[in-house]
């Protein structure tokens, strides 16, 4: 099904005021019965919709919303079909997209970087569109959401992009570069975007300062499930770290933009005041080998535990704090991950970090200039027991802020508000 070309007349959804965090609705409310405009719901609104999600890159948050969007929806009885490339495909991530019983997992192979084999992805995917039925083709990250969403004139399939961090919100980003891929954004954002979601505050503020339209964005946080805690001792005594040890953790993709080099740097500057600490990360990337190599130059690999074995929920539990050293990012899954666990976080000054912590009572913000001895500084601090302690007990009071049923909630009425135009 089609709507007009112009998207000029789609507006923000209200969703009890759009522009704020899917965390502001008060503990344990029930989801009101409203149909996209905030009045009662009718039969309408109930029916369901043809979906397609698009996806690129499968591991770290962008793969779990993803999988939980398919899951979600599904279960709503939407008929959801999935797109992914099997080019940096996770394992782990293709096993439970398979186990979701989706009618059909299309694969596309997309490169991370642009270049000439964009125009095949292209057209493969057009060609999974136009034969589709869709109701609404949702794209999630930067390549998926701008293959996505480059279409002919005419009538069209609504298009929906979610970015999970915006390329421009890297505060290393050179400016050629911060040209370039601001001008794309800014082109795709306002002309063959029908709706962009952010998932915090900061990657919104962002998206208005590249000139998309307030009117066709939301804001919608991540929501996760509470984490189950049965692997918690199995993970440390995978290493031999006793259930009395401090432990420092990290998940992510060993990558630029996550930045774990900065977290082995702080750790061994803390090691000395923090004898008996283990440091657990949990990932792998493309800078696998730098990592291990910076493990192994530190001095203290009998104290910093490099391992994919496990994923983020099996192994948050097993932490004490999670550290998140990375350089940019929109509203980071494991950040909330960690939240739902009632873990206390220490994190630069990233997108969503405000969201997921209450600086010096859930955890302490530092400065996302590099300096990993403030990071280090920070890690002592929390570390220090009458410290920890208050920042646990806070943690924990503070553990049931970020509920995944509300994002499905608020991303299904954006797909029926656009679903009302076609």
């Amino acid at each position: 099904m089609t709507i007009p070309t112009s998207t000029t007349e789609t507006k923000a959804i209200d969703m009890q005021a759009t522009h704020r965090p899917a965390t502001e609705r008060p503990e344990g409310s029930a989801t009101p019965a409203t149909g996209p405009a905030g009045l009662p719901e009718t039969d309408a609104d109930r029916a369901s919709l043809s979906i397609l999600q698009v996806l690129e890159p499968s591991g770290g948050g962008s793969g779990r919303h993803f999988l939980d969007l398919c899951h979600g929806l599904s279960r709503r009885g939407h008929r959801v079909e999935a797109v992914f490339s099997p080019l940096r495909a996770e394992e782990s991530f293709v096993r439970e997209l398979k186990s979701l019983g989706l009618p059909a997992i299309h694969k596309v192979e997309m490169t991370r970087s642009p270049g000439r084999a964009d125009i095949a992805s292209w057209k493969k995917l057009n060609r999974i569109i136009s034969r589709g039925g869709f109701d609404i083709v949702h794209g999630h990250s930067s390549k998926a959401g701008a293959l996505a969403r480059l279409r002919l004139p005419g009538r069209h399939v609504p298009r929906i992009y979610t970015p999970h961090a915006f390329r421009t919100m890297d505060p290393t980003l050179g400016s050629s570069g911060r040209k370039l891929f601001g001008s794309v954004e800014t082109f795709l954002g306002r002309f063959l975007t029908d709706h962009l979601i952010c998932v915090s505050e900061d990657e919104y503020r962002h998206a208005v300062a590249l000139g998309i339209p307030e009117n066709r964005m939301s804001v919608i946080v991540n929501g996760v499930s509470q984490p189950v805690k049965d692997m918690a001792m199995t993970v440390r005594a995978s290493f031999g770290i006793t259930p009395e040890t401090f432990v420092f953790g990290f998940v992510g993709r060993l990558s630029h933009q996550k930045a774990p080099e900065r977290l082995i740097e702080a750790f061994r500057h803390a090691a000395a005041k923090l004898p008996e600490a283990h440091l657990i990360m949990i990932g792998f990337g493309e800078q696998d080998a730098p990592v291990r190599a910076a493990i192994a130059a530190s001095g203290l690999q009998s104290r910093i535990h490099l391992t994919s074995a496990f994923s983020g929920p099996q192994a948050i539990p097993a932490f004490d704090c999670l550290v998140m050293p990375s350089r940019y990012e929109a509203m980071s899954y494991v950040m909330l991950e960690a939240a739902a666990a009632g873990r206390p976080i220490i994190s630069t000054a990233v997108g969503g970090a405000t969201t997921a912590v209450e600086e010096g009572a859930t955890g302490i913000i530092v400065p996302n200039d590099g300096d990993s001895t403030k990071l280090a500084s920070a890690m002592i601090t929390l570390a220090e027991p009458a410290k920890y302690q208050a920042f646990r007990a806070a943690a924990d009071h503070a553990r049931a802020r970020f509920a995944l049923d509300v994002m499905i909630d608020k991303t299904e009425a954006v797909y029926k508000m656009l679903g009302t135009r076609r």
